[in-house]
């Protein structure tokens, strides 16, 4: 059976994260990808990367429109192992926080955080207030792994795609499926 992987890219800057996780998660020809991206999305990583939403959705297995309430990923007896939005904007973050399900992306957050699967936000803010912070611990104790994509420089990065691929690697740890290119502390 599949190893099923929801990866979803919403307005926030870095929309390069999502790109570069289904680039390694379409390596492995256990995963299969399903793909949920927003108009601000869409039009962030145009801006940013001068991808197209044609050219992300190749990369997926399945694609869904956002509108798309009743599709599979809107319910809890369509099995997945992970859910990655990548990168989640803080409207996002706060209304799945709050079940505020107005659209497929935020159901099928909301559906993994009551099905007890694994939803990871590479959220993409800075600086944050205190409504953000408490937006992130309500969702951390509702059992969402938050993990911004943060650089380190113990790896010695030459170039952004190396920044980049830290962050999509410490993502892939976090859903079982790590890396075998990725560089591990060990001074």
């Amino acid at each position: 059976m599949a190893v099923r992987v929801v990866v979803g890219v919403s307005g926030a800057s870095g929309g390069i994260y999502g790109v570069r996780l289904m680039e390694k998660l379409r390596r492995r020809p256990e995963v299969e990808i399903h793909l949920i991206l927003t108009r601000a999305g869409e039009k962030t990583l145009f801006i940013e990367s001068g991808k197209s939403a044609a050219e992300l959705k190749e990369l997926a297995h399945f694609s869904y429109p956002l509108e798309d309430i009743g599709c599979r990923l809107a319910s809890g007896s369509f099995s997945t192992d992970g859910m990655v939005i990548a990168a989640c904007s803080i409207h996002t973050m706060s209304a799945i926080a709050y079940g505020i399900s107005s659209n497929l992306l935020i159901r099928a957050a909301d559906v993994a955080l009551k099905e007890k699967r694994k939803l990871i936000l590479m959220v993409r803010e800075t600086p944050l207030h205190l409504g953000h912070l408490r937006t992130m611990t309500v969702l951390a104790e509702m059992g969402a792994i938050i993990a911004p994509p943060v650089p380190a420089f113990y790896n010695q990065p030459q170039t952004v795609m190396d920044i980049v691929d830290h962050s999509v690697h410490r993502v892939l740890d976090l859903l079982g499926l790590p890396d075998p290119d990725a560089k591990r502390w060990d001074p």
